[in-house]
């Protein structure tokens, strides 16, 4: 029995993975995406190609995006080409990281159309992606959840944090700020070793054999940093997006956040030194600067 087709907005570094996946379990897409480009690596798979988030919701009874910012998913979803006047659409799954206001916004405009939302932000890589081995971080009505669960069974592990829209997105905000925040500090103490005279592969050893391990000096760096290829498929632009959508959602709350301020502004300054669209582990290259050496590994080269 051929499966229903699947609506799939943004084809970014996570949304085409997140689409190969699907298309590997079976599924038949019909995607969208403004770059042309994008769409290029779906040539010959099981898709439709649409021509506006509208024309995707005329085909789909579920559909999925994967979007940069808070700007972008109202636009796909309430403009005038949005996915709220499709014919077929009944369930919108989000899995860009918008915040919880644009969510709650966007959740309810959509429910006067006769279409359910649900949250469902996304941790674990391109490489969880390709694999289904993603956490996503889904909240929503017991009714739409129970809907599109078989879709998202294909993506990775479900984690349920509440059944209101936007909880998820909380949750994917704190996540995303531990995230920044450990990357952010592992980058200005392993430039301080090194500038002690430190070798980086030593140190990497000693911190994650103790209290110091986390995912950057598990993972980022020895995969990222001490290569120097820093290609881990994140950018900047969009960690300092996520940081200070927390920042808002501390500030609406009223939340003092200190540590998280001054990460902030180390993100928006590794932005403006090193450049938006570089991967996150360049944050280490800001550090360097300043102290006037590099975290390289021995297999880096000279």
């Amino acid at each position: 029995m051929m499966k229903e087709p699947i609506g799939f907005l943004g084809l970014g570094s996570m949304g085409a993975c997140i689409a190969t996946r699907l298309l590997d379990t079976g599924h038949h897409l019909v995607l969208f995406d403004v770059r042309a480009q994008a769409l290029k690596p779906f040539a010959g798979r099981n898709v439709i190609v649409a021509s506006s988030p509208r024309e995707v919701a005329d085909q789909a009874r579920i559909v999925l995006a994967s979007l940069p910012t808070p700007q972008v998913v109202r636009e796909a979803t309430l403009g005038t080409q949005g996915l709220a006047g499709g014919k077929a659409i009944r369930y919108y799954i989000d899995l860009s990281t918008t915040g919880p206001e644009t969510a709650q916004d966007v959740a309810g405009a959509l429910l006067e159309a006769g279409i359910a939302a649900v949250d469902s932000p996304v941790s674990g890589g391109l490489p969880g992606a390709l694999a289904g081995k993603l956490v996503l971080m889904v909240a929503g009505s017991q009714e739409a959840v129970s809907a599109v669960t078989p879709i998202l069974e294909n993506m990775g592990q479900i984690q349920l944090v509440g059944e209101r829209v936007g909880m998820g997105q909380s949750m994917k905000l704190i996540n995303n700020v531990m995230s920044a925040t450990h990357m952010a500090i592992t980058a200005e103490l392993m430039v301080l070793g090194v500038k002690a005279g430190l070798v980086p592969e030593t140190m990497l050893n000693v911190l994650n054999k103790g209290s110091g391990r986390n995912t950057s000096t598990e993972e980022r760096f020895p995969k990222f940093v001490l290569p120097r290829t820093f290609d881990n498929g994140f950018s900047n632009a969009l960690m300092r997006k996520d940081v200070g959508l927390c920042m808002d959602m501390a500030e609406t709350l009223q939340v003092p956040m200190w540590v998280a301020t001054a990460v902030d502004r180390l993100w928006m300054q590794t932005v403006l030194q090193i450049g938006g669209q570089e991967n996150t582990t360049t944050i280490v290259k800001t550090v360097e600067q300043w102290a006037g050496v590099e975290v390289r590994g021995r297999s880096a080269g000279a």
